[in-house]
């Protein structure tokens, strides 16, 4: 694959936690390949290793947590001798999480809106110092300068009178303040990567549908890519220009939004969509049961034999998909899928 255009290639990443009750095994072979200006929709339901996979790429896995293989590069757009621009490839795996490389980048080049926006600010600092902090530690400005450009940065996100906002605390702002306030920090040094891990979960839809505008008005004006993870289909639908849907650690399709709607494959990717209530239903007056997945995702400590997926599978064919884990492959052009129903062996 040509990587002119290619911002993140993630091979084979496996993500381990270490517990006195067992090995948690978050992401156990995650292939993931992000372009620039894109924006890449992560689906799937809770413990299916998402949220991991973004720590992972910022080396912010908690311990005892831990990166066990693969490989995470980042394509990274420097500046030549002669004002062209070249790619620098920077294999995250192999940098210390608090190493002075990892850090240039993260918050810099990688940025990241954490999934509760009452949690993801110091309380007891002003919303402005939070962001000057981000904005002196990756640029070289003065605080003055710092200052100005937060509060430059907390405008182009509209928040109200973003001159007085930038000394308040985060407890002084409504919810979607606080995530637009967030967002500010997040994009404060113009980065090539925002990762959005469920930045509307506790707003509502009307807060969610501005903020939404906002991160594609913004995608548009800094031209970054957005790793956008949700459990919301209809968000994924307004926002993704590609989708990986995963399933306890692994990705079990990719392709574009277009195809992931109107053709899935696999068969977790069509039960997901099965649960999406139908506005067709609603204006026919007819009343139906929302489908539902069978059992759960299953225990974090159990390890499956064959695919993860067959215990809940209404298309299990028996003797291979319990017994034979399937590759990921790739069916159609730009539309991969691991099933043993597009190839069994």
């Amino acid at each position: 694959m040509a990587t002119d255009n290619l911002l993140i290639e993630i091979k084979d990443l496996h993500t381990y936690f270490y517990l006195a009750e067992g090995v948690v095994r978050a992401v156990d072979g995650v292939d993931l390949r992000i372009k620039r200006g894109q924006t890449m929709g992560i689906v799937g339901e809770s413990g299916c290793g998402k949220s991991v996979t973004a720590l992972s790429l910022m080396q912010l896995v908690p311990p005892p947590g831990r990166i066990e293989s693969g490989e995470i590069l980042f394509y990274r757009a420097v500046r030549g001798n002669n004002a062209s621009t070249m790619t620098e490839v920077v294999k995250i795996t192999d940098l210390k999480p608090n190493s002075k490389e990892m850090r240039s980048i993260r918050g810099n080049q990688i940025s990241m809106v954490f999934q509760e926006p009452m949690t993801a600010m110091s309380p007891v600092r002003t919303i402005g110092a939070q962001i000057m902090e981000v904005i002196m530690l990756h640029q070289e400005v003065d605080r003055a300068e710092a200052r100005r450009r937060a509060i430059d940065m907390l405008a182009r996100v509209n928040l109200p009178n973003p001159a007085q906002a930038i000394d308040r605390y985060p407890f002084e702002l409504s919810g979607g303040m606080r995530q637009r306030a967030l967002i500010a920090m997040a994009l404060s040094c113009h980065p090539s990567l925002l990762i959005a891990d469920e930045p509307t979960t506790a707003l509502d839809v009307t807060t969610e549908a501005q903020i939404l505008e906002l991160m594609r008005t913004l995608q548009n004006d800094l031209g970054m890519a957005i790793m956008y993870i949700t459990h919301n289909m209809g968000v994924i639908a307004e926002m993704a220009d590609e989708v990986a849907v995963m399933y306890l650690g692994r990705v079990v399709e990719q392709t574009d939004v277009q195809s992931l709607f109107f053709n899935p494959l696999h068969p977790y990717t069509r039960a997901l969509l099965k649960s999406i209530p139908q506005l067709s239903d609603a204006t026919a007056k007819k009343r139906r049961r929302l489908e539902v997945i069978k059992g759960m995702v299953p225990d974090p400590y159990s390890i499956l034999k064959g695919c993860t997926f067959h215990p809940r599978c209404e298309e299990m064919i028996p003797g291979v998909c319990d017994q034979v884990l399937p590759m990921l492959i790739e069916v159609e052009p730009n539309h991969s899928v691991r099933c043993h129903l597009y190839g069994t062996p």
